[in-house]
């Protein structure tokens, strides 16, 4: 009696096993799916994805599939399925109807360090994005640039590099991240790391591995490192929150007195909202630009010939001052420093620091004659348009003279380091700023000498084996 239960049980055992999977590979879909594979159930593909590739070029994981399945396929990641399209043309529609075809959405490790301000409750006040942008403008933007922060970051690069000179060898990738962790901070919430009794800055060089990671908080993981450096983050500006809530007479003149100021007649702005919508400001604006910054560091020190061309445009502005002490200026930045603008274009489309740009759909999406259905993610891969060698020929090579030659045509479509259409980045002008006072201070000022490491890898975020390490000298007629 027991081994004809047991049969019967077996059996339907391996017929629901057998319908999961086929339902695991053969997903829902009013129309026809887009090429890929599945893999295998509940992981996907997401260990290929992770496969780490020494080199510049677009990750292994999506050539691959790009040259097996075209520019548009499907996978699964992270238990999620996924589209990922590198189609110019779909991705730049896609974009320009953001919240009527998609909406933002964030990976399940990002949204859990972001908390009160994941994905869905940002989605759901329609709202909040227009706060932040013209919040976030209002203290990072060109009108701010301009009128007060172009000084106040040539001053916290000078400082910077001269303590960096003292040093016998820096890990770049380390050293810009605590710089912008620190400048951004202080714009923010006035954070001072040398009163603070830590200086948290440091501990984020690779917190973008441990967003690409599974969100698993075991010791010893690269997400668990993020939680930990996430914690120590929330924690300062916590307290600095209610530091203020207890002084309210003092103001500071940032970004938290403004969103504070505005909890009166902002009913999302409440007090957990505000902590980690900081902690999202500080974790987006020094990825990308610590990335791409120590990236540009190594090839311009990799080729002498670029490196002379900046130090003569730079030297140039000083010579054209009748001040040559005085600082720079928006109108320097902006009309005198062309060759650095390209330098920071070819350095920011050779970087592709986002692994990919993640979007939820709201309805069926047509593509190339595919079905993508409701409520599947959406990945943009920036580095397989900025990478592609029919755009940009000889792509993996580092010359920033090829942006003399490019229309916008090309541009609006085929480079996005900070994301397309109304939800791009609104730091994107900060960014490039940043970099370019970076680079003034350098070549007029320091001699940087690579020592160390600077081996690429994509795993699928940027990054560099074993670190970057450079030595900064003081130039002795600088």
């Amino acid at each position: 009696m027991w081994s004809v239960w047991l049969s019967v049980i077996s059996g339907l055992l391996i017929v629901f096993s057998t319908h999961w999977l086929y339902r695991w590979r053969n997903p829902k879909c009013n129309g026809k799916l887009p090429p890929g594979s599945m893999g295998f159930p509940l992981i996907g593909e997401t260990l290929s994805f992770m496969v780490s590739n020494k080199s510049l070029d677009i990750p292994l994981f999506v050539k691959k599939r790009m040259e097996k399945y075209g520019p548009v396929f499907r996978t699964s990641l992270v238990g999620r399925p996924v589209v990922v399209s590198s189609d110019p043309e779909f991705n730049y529609e896609v974009f320009q109807q953001e919240g009527k075809l998609v909406e933002r959405w964030y990976m399940d490790s990002f949204s859990k360090l972001l908390q009160g301000l994941d994905a869905s409750g940002y989605n759901a006040h329609k709202n909040i994005h227009k706060y932040l942008r013209n919040t976030i403008l209002g203290t990072f933007g060109t009108e701010a640039l301009k009128e007060k922060l172009l000084p106040k970051l040539e001053d916290a690069i000078n400082e910077k590099l001269q303590c960096w000179s003292k040093l016998s060898s820096l890990e770049v990738k380390k050293g810009i991240s605590a710089m912008i962790f620190d400048f951004t901070a202080a714009q923010l919430f006035s954070y001072e790391p040398n009163k603070s009794g830590e200086n948290i800055g440091e501990s984020f060089g690779n917190f973008m591995e441990g967003l690409m990671a599974f969100p698993i908080n075991i010791p010893g993981t690269a997400y668990h490192r993020c939680l930990q450096n996430q914690k120590a983050a929330v924690k300062i500006i916590t307290n600095t929150l209610e530091e203020r809530k207890r002084n309210p007479e003092i103001r500071r003149g940032d970004f938290l007195d403004q969103v504070l100021a505005d909890m009166k007649t902002e009913s999302f702005l409440t007090e957990k909202f505000i902590i980690y919508m900081m902690f999202g400001l500080i974790l987006a604006s020094f990825e990308t630009i610590s990335g791409t910054l120590t990236l540009a560091i190594k090839l311009i020190t990799d080729n002498p010939k670029v490196l002379q061309e900046l130090t003569e445009e730079h030297e140039a502005i000083l010579n054209n001052r009748e001040d040559a002490d005085s600082g720079l200026t928006w109108k320097e930045y902006k009309y005198s420093m062309t060759f650095t603008h390209n330098v920071i274009n070819e350095s920011l489309r050779l970087a592709s620091v986002a692994p990919g740009i993640l979007r939820r759909t709201l309805q069926d999406i047509q593509v190339n004659g595919y079905t993508i259905p409701k409520g599947w993610t959406l990945m943009v891969v920036p580095s397989a348009l900025q990478l592609n060698p029919r755009t940009y020929e000889d792509p993996l090579a580092f010359n920033p003279w090829r942006w003399q030659d490019i229309s916008a045509n090309v541009t609006a479509k085929n480079f996005i380091p900070f994301g397309v259409g109304m939800t791009s980045c609104a730091g994107a002008d900060f960014s490039k700023v940043l970099m370019a006072v970076f680079i003034h201070a350098w070549v007029t000022k320091y001699r940087l000498t690579a020592i160390k490491g600077g081996e690429v890898i994509r795993s699928p975020a940027l990054g560099f084996v074993n670190g970057f390490h450079i030595q900064v000298e003081a130039k002795l007629d600088g």
